[in-house]
């Protein structure tokens, strides 16, 4: 048995490592759903960036964990931060945004604020997401505000299928 382990020994070191970077700093993760096209396509398989979740930004593409079920969407609001949707134009802070992931119009997004989440900004440690695909995305204008600790991490790179192989802003 010694001998079994001396001579595998640089394999089970490989194994070890493998799975500690697994579960503590990248692991895919499968699209499901449209709610991020024309982004992301319904099968995509990612790279979730467990230690990313740690630096999260504007317009990043973000997992959440939503009811047990892993759910990709893109931050919009940061903590402390307005929100407002006016004729289709995204408003942050009072200042307009250009939208260049998304070409889809959305007539369910006039005059949309978070008000109507009952908070005039996004509170501490929450973010505000939506879909790229707004009108069958479920996101912060249903479910409400994202706490930090439900984000598993980011996801910006698609490895399958090698045809969309990439990076995904």
């Amino acid at each position: 048995m010694k001998r079994i382990l001396k001579e595998n020994y640089i394999y089970i070191i490989i194994i070890i490592l493998v799975i500690l970077v697994k579960i503590f700093i990248v692991t895919p993760v499968r699209v499901n759903g449209t709610s991020m096209n024309p982004t992301l396509e319904e099968g995509d398989i990612m790279l979730l960036n467990k230690l990313g979740k740690n630096s999260i930004k504007r317009f990043d593409i973000i997992v959440i964990d939503y009811n047990d079920e892993d759910i990709i969407k893109r931050v919009i609001g940061l903590p402390g931060d307005k929100i407002e949707y006016k004729n289709n134009k995204l408003y942050v802070n009072g200042k307009k945004v250009d939208e260049k992931f998304t070409k889809v119009k959305d007539e369910k997004l006039n005059s949309y604020s978070i008000e109507a989440l009952e908070h005039s900004t996004v509170p501490k440690n929450y973010y505000f997401v939506v879909g790229d695909n707004r009108p069958v995305s479920q996101d912060s204008r249903m479910i409400g505000f994202i706490h930090k600790d439900d984000i598993r991490g980011k996801a910006s790179f698609v490895i399958f299928p090698f045809s969309r192989f990439g990076s995904k802003k």
